[in-house]
């Protein structure tokens, strides 16, 4: 059963792994903001305006105390070395009516300190703040331009940097563990039992190391138990032929007083067992075969010519256009399906294109849900077949086989769906070294 993934889920390893890794960056790119924030740019934040609002006390306490012709050269000491103008002489200023967080924090802990509101200024380029202090009413200037703390900018420069080298280094690691996963899922989809199969390189890390070795074990297993198979399979159809030419020389020399109905059923007998050893000696053959250069259309006039009924032909190509594929397991599935055609439909047609082949006849077509059980050995469509059609119930299943061995995909579909007769289209895919 195939799992439906999340919307906008990413389908590969490594887009969900980055997927993850930077969903959790940022996650913890906003937590290191708060707590930046809330446990240092905060506490900083209150200690440094607590520390001037008690500069700018100290600083009118001293002016206070101060001899007045010593109160120059101070207000002189504090304008070049705190950048803070006092004076004794109040101007009409209109109200600092800005929400700067340092300004109103420095308000607020001067009015913390002085126990009085503390009215905030705004002329000449400056903040005045003004402080009572004993008989005096003293205006003290401070620079507007305190840095206010941005936890803003602080946590987009955090998650896009953190995002950014996440994604970066996740994509080196991850990359480094689906390259050999991705070159095992290329191998097991292009492995058809066959010895040729190039091994995975058994390099990396101890784990990949292992699926890489277990692969190529298994590999060359199944390419051995697939030989073994084939060989046998060959071997006993071709040993039964010398029993099954006695029964037939038998059956010939029997006396003219045998039923001549019980000899025909032996006569059926003999030639359904005689069909099912001639499949399985093609099986075998078409599966050990290697590739040859052909002419496609060709090839496909002479299989056809070996049929006393007519079947169109409609090529799509050149006559010229070659194909490198096995020309035995290619004739075989052909003549399988065209077989299958005509005892079940009567008329067939082909369509030749560069990578296929189409069979389409005018039958009665096959259900959706009994497609897939038709490549089974034996399978028989209700109502379809009969034993009075003859063959094996194996033409199908050897087509499926002979496709999975050399890497070609069979498909089948109803070529219409309003016709009284539907008819059954059959396309046989190929991928081969093509030229004209």
């Amino acid at each position: 059963m195939t799992r439906l993934l999340p919307l906008g889920a990413p389908a590969s390893l490594l887009g969900r792994t980055n997927l993850t890794l930077g969903v959790s960056s940022m996650l913890i790119a906003v937590i290191s903001t708060i707590a930046l924030y809330a446990f240092v740019i905060d506490p900083i934040a209150e200690r440094s305006a607590d520390d001037e609002a008690a500069l700018l006390v100290l600083s009118a306490q001293t002016w206070v105390e101060l001899p007045p012709a010593a109160r120059p050269y101070f207000e002189l000491e504090l304008a070049q070395n705190h950048d803070l103008i006092i004076s004794s002489a109040l101007q009409q200023l209109p109200e600092y009516e800005s929400a700067q967080t340092p300004i109103a924090l420095l308000q607020q802990k001067l009015q913390n300190r002085l126990g009085i509101e503390v009215a905030l200024l705004e002329g000449d380029d400056l903040i005045w703040v003004e402080v009572p202090m004993a008989e005096y009413r003293l205006q003290i200037g401070v620079a507007p331009d305190r840095r206010d703390t941005q936890p803003l900018y602080v946590a987009i420069i955090i998650v896009g940097l953190g995002a950014a080298i996440v994604f970066f280094t996740s994509l080196f690691v991850v990359q480094r563990v689906t390259r050999p996963l991705v070159k095992v899922a290329t191998q097991a989809e292009r492995f058809r039992g066959l010895e040729n199969i190039e091994p995975l390189a058994e390099t990396g890390p101890r784990e990949l190391v292992s699926l890489a070795r277990n692969f190529n074990t298994m590999a060359s297993e199944i390419s051995v138990l697939l030989e073994n198979r084939t060989t046998l399979m060959a071997g006993i159809s071709h040993d039964l032929r010398t029993p099954l030419t006695r029964m037939r020389l038998a059956l010939a020399l029997l006396p003219e007083t045998v039923d001549e109905v019980l000899i025909r059923r032996f006569e059926h007998n003999l030639e359904s067992m005689d069909e099912l050893i001639r499949d399985a000696l093609r099986f075998a053959k078409g599966a050990s075969e290697k590739d040859q250069e052909f002419e496609l259309v060709a090839f496909i006039e002479d299989i056809l010519s070996t049929f006393e009924q007519d079947v169109a032909l409609t090529a799509e190509i050149s006559r010229n256009h070659r194909v490198v594929l096995a020309p035995n397991a290619f004739s075989r599935v052909l003549t399988n399906l065209i077989s299958n055609g005509i005892k079940h439909g009567g008329e067939v047609r082909l369509i030749v294109r560069a990578t296929a082949v189409v069979i389409v006849d005018n039958g009665p077509g096959i259900p959706e849900q009994q497609r897939s059980q038709i490549f089974q050995p034996f399978f028989r469509l209700d109502g379809s077949r009969s034993s009075a059609t003859g063959g094996s119930g194996l033409g199908l299943a050897i087509v499926d086989q002979l496709c999975q061995t050399h890497g070609w995909a069979i498909e089948v579909v109803n070529a219409s769906q309003n016709a009284p007769s539907p008819g059954a289209k059959f396309t046989l895919s190929f991928v081969a070294n093509t030229s004209e």
